[in-house]
């Protein structure tokens, strides 16, 4: 990828005024073009081959994970992250749909609990193996095993900071 850098008068050092320097620019550039361009590029594959967002695909992959195919909405909102008042939407298009419902928490009926249904699942399970080969034909097999692992701990530093910061 080639990433240009901003003009030297912007790219000035951070101990003298505050701007970013050549190298955190790069490093910033190239990050938010990663973040910018992936997940697009994996929303398109599901949404031509199985009609789901990513955003869909991660609510389901995540209540095909949990015991009996159920969670709290307020912890499907954290494993799929987004907003519970947007997942609320999400569940309704995917119980009209047959791959989800919503009913009571038994333990605390003040709670409510998405469920995945059979069909659901099944569907789950048949746009996978696609995902599967998108996400390695775009971002695994674009990097070594080492450069894997250092991704995995440079985005596990940041998402740390994130939640250290509370946002």
């Amino acid at each position: 990828m080639n990433v240009q850098p901003l003009p030297r008068a912007y790219a000035r050092g951070v101990a003298d005024d505050g701007w970013l320097s050549t190298e955190e620019i790069a490093t910033w550039r190239a990050v938010d073009a990663l973040v910018r361009r992936l997940p697009a590029a994996l929303e398109t594959q599901l949404t031509r081959d199985s009609g789901l967002s990513l955003t869909e695909y991660y609510v389901l992959a995540g209540l095909a994970d949990q015991p009996g195919h159920s969670v709290r909405m307020s912890r499907l909102a954290e494993l799929a992250h987004c907003e519970l008042s947007r997942l609320s939407h999400l569940v309704k298009r995917l119980e009209r749909r047959g791959w989800a419902r919503r009913e009571p928490d038994r333990e605390d009926r003040r709670y409510t609990r998405a469920v995945l249904t059979e069909a659901g699942h099944a569907h789950l399970v048949a746009a996978a193996p696609a995902h599967v080969a998108r996400v390695r034909r775009v971002l695994l097999e674009a990097l070594t095993v080492a450069e894997q692992t250092a991704l995995r701990e440079a985005a596990s530093a940041v998402v740390g900071r994130l939640d250290d910061l509370g946002v």
